[in-house]
């Protein structure tokens, strides 16, 4: 018995390490391998539980996955005391890497009364302890969608700083350096500034390993001028960190085609971007699911989202499903091999305040940890100590916030899944011969 534990064990951590990590190097994602890495993701939480402890489900959902193409899942909520063993092996096997969030409900940072606390401090480093031993960890999100308007750019800093100690703690634990970023919601007029804040200064211990955007810009019939996908481009074309989607997809009008990903990963957007994130892999009320794990319940019921299943089989929704497969089939990017790239790109300038716009002036000192945010920070942000002209221009008329803004799911399903083998082939057969 003990002997087939320790195999058992061993072999789930050997289908872990077998993939390859990802790390962040100038503006471009490398696999350990030296190959260049564009994201084809996919929003994962099914529930405002954490979606990696149920190995079961994990099994369903990434051999469905895999079939559609998919070498990233994005998951919002994690419990770190949770073993998450079977299901990191399991999207290992599948090719699939993991950028998680290390914020929660309850310790994500405020946008008008922002802080850095050690109780942050701890949650989120806790996240990290857990998640650096897997290999197909690939990145970690300080901050979803914080920043929203003119006034909250005031939070920026803590942002920065949030990153700055988290990568800290990496770094002083001996752990491989999974890049630390954020996840920004797509404000036009605010989104310049941020993008080349948290990049900017000489100190690269306090800059974002990468940046990232929620933008549903690309709606329907659109293109790459008329969307504001150019302008984007323009904006990312000098930048020095990986940018990338960490969530697209626009659902209206329906159905979803998904056309911006042959920009996204074509020629005249994939020499600055690192690929995108859909949103989402499960169908809720707002419309933006990929697959559903069967008929809503009750659709009587007051709070919608606790009608829908949330686990059992995954059954593709058409044509959203076919019609991102077949986008993803044929967007094979190569990119420039890690050997043969040398950075160039210097940081941005940091933006100067601007009344109404951008209410951090310049490089200002970071917060510390623990620091009392009060009337004197807020003033000692807004003052500056360096002034610097505002770069970037702003494009786009996405200015409401994504869907994941206010994402935290429903109730977890409950169903027992028996019988899993049996459900995989039914799964593995069935799509094959769907698609």
């Amino acid at each position: 018995m003990r002997s087939t534990i320790f195999a058992g064990l061993a072999a789930l951590a050997a289908s872990v390490t077998a993939i390859p990590t990802i790390s962040a190097k100038g503006s471009k994602l490398f696999t350990s391998d030296g190959h260049q890495f564009f994201i084809k993701g996919i929003a994962y939480q099914l529930s405002p539980d954490d979606p990696l402890i149920d190995s079961t489900q994990c099994k369903l959902d990434a051999s469905l996955m895999s079939i559609i193409g998919a070498n990233a899942i994005r998951v919002y909520h994690v419990d770190p005391t949770g073993d998450h063993r079977g299901c990191m092996s399991t999207f290992a096997d599948a090719g699939i890497h993991l950028f998680v969030d290390l914020d929660t409900v309850g310790t994500y940072i405020l946008s008008d009364t922002p802080e850095w606390t050690r109780n942050q401090y701890s949650a989120y480093t806790k996240v990290v302890d857990e998640f650096q031993q897997y290999n197909n960890t690939a990145g970690f999100f300080v901050g979803n969608e914080i920043l929203t308007n003119a006034n909250s750019s005031i939070a920026a800093p803590y942002v920065k700083a949030a990153a700055r100690d988290v990568k800290a703690y990496r770094d002083s634990k001996g752990y491989r350096k999974i890049p630390v970023g954020y996840s920004a919601a797509d404000i036009p007029s605010l989104r310049p500034n941020l993008q080349n804040y948290l990049a900017c200064g000489t100190n690269v211990s306090e800059a974002l390993d990468f940046f990232s955007l929620n933008a549903y810009e690309w709606c329907g019939d659109s293109s790459y001028d008329l969307s504001g996908y150019s302008e984007l481009n323009q904006n990312a074309s000098n930048y020095n960190i990986p940018i990338f989607f960490s969530e697209t997809g626009c659902n209206k009008p329906e159905p979803r085609t998904f056309a911006d990903q042959a920009a996204i990963l074509g020629d005249r957007m994939n020499p600055y971007w690192s690929g995108a994130i859909i949103y989402e892999w499960l169908a809720e009320a707002n419309n933006y699911g990929l697959v559903s794990y069967g008929t809503p319940i009750s659709a009587t019921v007051s709070d919608q989202e606790k009608s829908y299943i949330r686990s059992g089989t995954p059954t593709p929704i058409s044509p959203d499903f076919s019609n991102l497969s077949k986008q993803w089939k044929t967007l094979t990017p190569t990119g420039v091999s890690e050997s043969a790239y040398s950075p160039a790109l210097t940081p941005p300038s940091c933006p100067a305040y601007t009344s109404d716009v951008w209410e951090v002036n310049g490089a200002v000192a970071l917060p510390t940890l623990g620091q009392t945010y009060d009337a004197g920070v807020r003033s000692s942000i807004t003052a500056g100590t360096a002034a610097a002209s505002a770069s970037g221009k702003a494009s786009g008329t996405a200015a409401s916030a994504s869907p994941s803004a206010s994402h935290t799911g429903s109730a977890s399903g409950g169903n027992e899944i028996a019988g899993m083998s049996a459900g995989l082939v039914v799964v593995m057969l069935g799509f094959v011969w769907w698609l």
